[in-house]
């Protein structure tokens, strides 16, 4: 049996923090690891964006648990597969801002060349080949966070 950390099924009981909540849980959650949960970003700059947010209370990267950075790279990984798969990204931006939300966390941003396609929503990614347009950014309705969600947890690895 391996030690490697796997993600959940995206169920869990309730939020880790403020900043989770802020973007959507539980409506937004694609997948549940021990240290880290990967959101939906409710407003998408680029197809498949996502919000990974640390389960920590800590607002300062180097203040999370040593076993949070070990996870981080399991996470990580699942989520450059996923979206590579899904979206064919040509790039993929982390950027940890935490301007507005105190908790660590990084908003994922696929980037390509001209537009993607999925569950009937056709995102431009106008910010290529320069810095992200966050401005630009799409925000998603009820359905669409939920048609979205459910496209992303449904290729999730869990083992």
């Amino acid at each position: 049996m391996s030690d490697t950390p796997t993600a959940q099924p995206a169920t869990p009981a309730v939020a880790a923090n403020d900043t989770i909540v802020r973007f959507g849980f539980p409506a937004t959650l694609v997948a549940d690891y021990a240290h880290w949960q990967v959101l939906l970003r409710p407003a998408q700059p680029t197809l498949g964006s996502l919000i990974l947010a640390a389960k920590s209370d800590a607002i300062a990267f180097s203040a999370l648990p040593t076993d949070a950075f070990a996870e981080l790279a399991r996470v990580s990984a699942d989520i450059e597969s996923v979206l590579r798969r899904l979206v064919a990204y040509e790039k993929l931006n982390y950027l940890m801002l935490m301007m507005v939300d105190p908790h660590v966390h990084f908003h994922v941003i696929p980037r390509y060349s001209g537009s993607r396609t999925a569950c009937g929503l056709t995102i431009t990614d106008s910010g290529w080949p320069k810095t992200p347009d966050l401005g630009a950014a799409i925000n998603l309705d009820t359905t669409q966070v939920e048609t979205l969600s459910q496209w992303l947890t449904a290729q999730w690895p869990t083992a």
